[in-house]
């Protein structure tokens, strides 16, 4: 919006200047022209009043000739034709008189014109008309003796009539002299009309884009001490001050142009200093470490980033509401002794804590009864910041100065940042420990399912042997005592093999990037050492790759089923397959003497161990299906969604022993 628009509007606007130099430039051309046309029209007039003259004075002779005739052979007829060549001639003269517009016939208001017209209208009315009468109402004889006279007055009468016409000639000879030098003056004027105009436009167009084109080429060079003449008060005059405010502008930015740059240069300084104290702290918090080494490790960095000479950090108790002293850095026994526990809403960390807000304390300007064991370290500035997570609060950290330290709302905003790493930090580590509980708990679940179902069941079995051995010693039957020997001693063996099965089944690991068909071929070829049976692998179809965790799983539940074939099949052979697709398809199948699955489901399962790989099979999301019969061998068949594979054993076993 224009805000100085009543003064603009009380300004002469190039656009008027334009307009009222071009109306009178039209103006003069027009008056100019009118003359022109004013003396042409006056020619006419002059012309027309020769021509009505030359008539009359070719009439005044025709009307002597009619006269001479009517004395030679009178006629009526030739008495009348005089009278209306009479009539003729005095509309003629009225006409010169009163003169014509429309023809046009204009006499020429020349004095001498004017007395002259008088002198013939004088003359025929008092000489001519007069006699002219006479003859033609007189007879014949009467006549004769007035043609004389009459041809006398005719003839001066004539003469009136030349000096009139050669008057009138010399009046439009005049006007032709004027017409011409209108013309010429015509000329002149279009000629200095036209100097006038490009003069104009040069003043009032030209030379102000020049001096605008000027000041701009002024100012693309660098001198921005341009400034342009204000020389009128319409459009190039508010551009004129339009530019000039703009360079004094430019002008001023460009002297304060050093000084800005090293704002902003300080500026960016700090924001990298804040971007790399980010990195910094965001790398040293994914460091392995333990949690207190972690919270040191932090508080050496905001100590050395900010000059502080000590830092704490003290997590919340949620139970108790208190505020631990966890990790201190700089700080004396002493101080951290009196300081290892606070209240919430106690002292200027408890108040923080409790509003869960940062907070930075002066202690000059606070009561001398608050903080007095920070007043007593030599404390004089307290900077109290939240550890967060998820806007849930975990803790504090403190920085100590030992003079007045104030901290910028963008530093304070920056700590604030860094508390919610390091609450991020914490909390992973809390995880991590939970998880290696976790695993360490499920693994040594399915060690004792597996040591029930294969060494306790063997060393029940030999309690029940040695019980049989006692008594059959006690009788003393030597039948007995031998076939009882030969039953522990199968008994150790079997418990033997089911020992060093379980510390390899235990040892089992998947290299890193090592296909699962390599790992199976492996686990396989060392069951054939071990057993002594024939075995057969095949693997087909492609498919996504399993997460090591779940890699793992399938060769404890693989291993898991062939530990079955070699205790409880009888077979001589053993074929593993594999096919890839968007469900792992792994099928264990022997010829061995098989069982009745349909009929005793549950007694076949405890038998062969069916429940610790149906529970591991669970853990990844996988399924397992066992199909046999008497004297026809068994096929168990474990499908595994590759889709599924990546981080869902860990969300399983959390289920399985929540």
């Amino acid at each position: 919006m224009n805000r100085n628009g009543p003064a603009n509007r009380s300004r002469p606007r190039l656009s008027g200047k334009l307009f009222w130099m071009a109306i009178a430039f039209l103006a003069v051309a027009l008056t100019a022209v009118g003359f022109t046309l004013y003396e042409s029209w006056k020619l006419e007039g002059g012309a027309a009043v020769i021509n009505d003259m030359g008539s009359e004075r070719m009439r005044s002779y025709r009307m002597a000739y009619l006269l001479a005739d009517s004395l030679r052979n009178p006629d009526t007829a030739a008495r009348e034709e005089i009278r209306a060549e009479m009539r003729r001639f005095e509309e003629v003269l009225a006409g010169l008189k009163s003169g014509d517009p429309a023809r046009p016939l204009v006499l020429p208001r020349d004095r001498d014109i004017l007395a002259e017209l008088d002198a013939v209208e004088k003359n025929w009315l008092g000489r001519v008309k007069p006699l002219l009468e006479r003859a033609i109402a007189g007879g014949t004889a009467l006549r004769a003796e007035q043609m004389g006279a009459l041809r006398t007055e005719i003839d001066v009468f004539v003469g009136s009539i030349d000096r009139v016409v050669r008057l009138v000639e010399a009046n439009n000879a005049r006007n032709i002299a004027i017409l011409r030098y209108m013309q010429f003056g015509l000329v002149a004027l279009a000629l200095v009309g036209t100097v006038a105009l490009i003069y104009l436009m040069f003043l009032l167009v030209v030379r102000p884009v020049a001096s605008l084109a000027d000041g701009m080429q002024r100012m693309t060079a660098g001198e921005f001490g341009a400034r342009l003449p204000v020389e009128t008060r319409d459009e190039f005059g508010e551009l004129a001050e339009g530019f000039n405010r703009m360079a004094s502008r430019l002008q001023n930015l460009y002297a304060t142009l050093e000084e800005r740059v090293a704002d902003q240069t300080r500026d960016l300084g700090a924001r990298n200093r804040e971007l790399a104290a980010l990195y910094e702290v965001a790398r040293l918090l994914n460091e392995p470490a333990m949690p207190e080494e972690l919270c040191r490790s932090f508080l050496r960095r905001m100590m050395a980033l900010h000059g502080a000479a000590g830092g704490a950090v003290r997590l919340l108790d949620s139970g108790t509401r208190s505020l631990h002293l966890y990790a201190h850095e700089g700080l004396s026994a002493g101080f951290a002794s009196e300081e290892r526990c606070v209240d919430m809403g106690e002292c200027l960390c408890g108040v923080a804590a409790q509003a869960n807000r940062s907070e930075v304390d002066v202690l000059d300007g606070i009561a001398p009864d608050v903080a007095v064991d920070c007043r007593v370290a030599g404390y004089r500035t307290v900077g109290i910041f939240p550890i967060r997570l998820k806007r849930e609060l975990l803790g504090i950290f403190n920085l100590y100065f030992t003079m007045p330290h104030p901290i910028s709302r963008e530093d304070r905003q920056l700590l604030e940042a860094l508390g919610q790493n390091l609450g991020v930090a914490i909390e992973n580590q809390r995880l991590a420990s939970r998880d290696r509980e976790l695993a360490v708990y499920e693994e040594r679940s399915l060690l004792a399912r597996e040591l029930h179902d294969s060494i306790a069941q063997a060393l029940a079995f030999l309690n029940i042997q040695v019980q049989m051995l006692e008594d059959s010693l006690a009788r003393d039957a030597r039948g007995e005592i031998a076939e009882v020997l030969g039953r522990i001693r199968e008994g150790v063996q079997e418990s033997y093999d089911d020992v060093r099965e379980l510390l390899t089944h235990f040892r089992a690991r998947v290299k890193q990037e090592e296909d699962i068909g390599v790992a199976l071929q492996k686990m396989l070829a060392r069951f054939a050492a071990q057993a002594g049976l024939a075995t057969e692998f095949a693997d087909s179809g492609t498919g996504v790759p399993l997460h090591a965790e779940s890699q793992l799983q399938v060769l404890h539940i693989l291993q898991e089923a062939l530990s079955n074939v070699r205790k409880h099949a009888g077979a001589t052979r053993v074929a593993l397959t594999l096919h890839r697709d968007a469900v792992y398809r792994f099928t264990v199948s022997d010829d061995g003497r098989g069982f009745d699955a349909q009929a005793a489901p549950d007694a076949a399962e405890a038998h062969i161990g069916l429940r610790i790989m149906r529970e591991r099979a669970q853990r990844i999301g996988g399924q397992i299906e066992v199909h046999s019969q008497p004297g026809a061998g068994t096929v168990v068949t474990f499908t595994l969604p590759a889709v599924q594979s990546a981080g869902h054993s860990v969300r399983q076993g959390r289920e399985v022993h929540a």
